[in-house]
């Protein structure tokens, strides 16, 4: 054995491998085990892919750039074609007074969000997150050595202006809002955002406002927070939004999502970090995005196929008192199984192996990590309420919904007895 092997300490985890992995890779590789066992589909209502599909003018857009050799580098933002379209959707969709040079193209929402944060954290930085989260959101914020703390949310999973005044600390630089949010549907309104926006002024807090769902809003309308800013200064702006190709357009595996900051000093922080991590955004990709944002009712389309499911599948969910009401926007409804008695967990397995239905427990929405200073996770717990916690996708096939449905109210009927 060599003097090197004897006296060299161990190596310390590093901050990346101490991260949980999110609990919905975890769901949709059991389901993929689950088929290949018995030879046939699982119900796949653990993930957000929905029954309809991209519009046709961008899957033609894809192939012809590709074709055509239209595949060179662009800038780091993307191609300014996209990003001048993008802005004048910001501007007449959202309300936002925005510009190209304020647009990012990103390879995906989340891989903006995870930049966006990059480029936003100082070491000793807290983030406040909702205390029932998107898993991702909590690991975007762990990489970019973010310290989370939570900020609560009551019975139907929406915060308050009081609690989130209470939750924030002495170190705490940075909000998420996620409206309509997942995984409960959550739609904030405007008398909301605005209090939560002038907290954030007297705090000096910056808000990251992830607005992916934005479309899908079934009961009121989508509020974008940047709107709420377009008669302050740039220089004293504080809302960050990110935006996604994925729902509005059924893009997912396109992988294709834009970043609206609030000035030139977080554009030029954005900048550097994408730069860094991914160069330049795929450009054929970014070609469909621009084709599109030109179909005309896309979108709008999307959103009723959405609604119809909710409002076929979900109210018999809340007969059974599994679910508080149906969500008012987004593609998940948040179900609690307290009034049956079992651990989501367990549930959740017993409906994949015995019913072939993958469905998503609610823990993995809920954990509170424990950090050391090096900001590595050294171990995990969880909101109390996030035992009984399920989420289920609603943008899927009609059909396979309700099915699915029903075999999550007949393994819920066993429970009860």
């Amino acid at each position: 054995m060599s003097t090197f092997e004897t006296s060299a300490a161990p190596l310390a985890v590093s901050r990346a491998a101490s991260i949980p992995p999110s609990c919905l890779h975890d769901v949709f590789r059991s389901a993929e085990v689950w088929e290949r066992t018995h030879r046939r589909a699982a119900i796949r209502l653990h993930v957000g892919e929905p029954a309809f599909a991209p519009p046709a003018a961008a899957v033609e857009a894809l192939g012809a750039a590709a074709r055509d050799g239209r595949a060179a580098y662009t800038s780091a933002e993307g191609m300014i074609e996209l990003r001048e379209a993008l802005a004048a959707k910001l501007a007449t969709e959202n309300g936002h007074h925005t510009a190209p040079d304020r647009v990012f193209v990103s390879p995906g929402s989340c891989q903006g969000l995870a930049a966006l944060m990059q480029s936003m954290a100082d070491p000793g930085d807290e983030i406040l997150l909702p205390e029932i989260h998107w898993p991702i959101h909590l690991q975007q914020a762990l990489l970019a050595g973010l310290r989370p703390r939570f900020y609560p949310l009551d019975r139907d999973f929406r915060p308050d202006a009081d609690s989130l005044a209470d939750a924030g600390g002495a170190d705490t630089r940075l909000i998420l809002l996620n409206t309509p949010s997942n995984p409960a549907g959550v739609v904030l309104d405007e008398p909301f955002l605005r209090a939560v926006l002038d907290l954030a002024r007297r705090r000096r807090w910056r808000i990251i406002s992830d607005e992916a769902y934005e479309h899908f809003v079934f009961e009121g309308t989508h509020v974008s927070m940047a709107a709420l800013e377009r008669d302050v200064p740039e220089r004293e702006r504080l809302v960050h939004s990110a935006f996604s190709f994925s729902k509005s357009y059924a893009m997912t595996g396109y992988r294709l999502g834009y970043i609206a900051v609030p000035n030139e000093r977080a554009a030029s922080a954005l900048r550097v970090v994408q730069e860094a991590s991914i160069v330049a955004p795929p450009t054929p990709v970014q070609y469909a995005g621009l084709a599109a944002l030109g179909a005309p009712g896309a979108a709008a389309r999307n959103r009723e196929t959405v609604r119809a499911n909710r409002d076929r599948a979900l109210p018999d969910l809340v007969a059974a008192g599994l679910l508080g009401r149906v969500p008012p926007g987004g593609w998940y409804a948040l179900l609690d199984l307290a009034s049956v008695g079992l651990d989501a967990d367990v549930f959740a397995a017993e409906l994949l192996a015995e019913h072939g239905t993958a469905v998503a427990p609610g823990r993995g929405f809920a954990l509170r990590p424990i950090i050391d200073a090096h900001c590595r996770v050294t171990g995990l717990g969880q909101s109390p309420r996030s035992h009984g916690l399920l989420r289920i996708a609603f943008c899927g096939d009609g059909e396979l919904l309700r099915a699915g449905v029903e075999r999550l109210l007949t393994t819920a009927s066993g429970g009860r007895e």
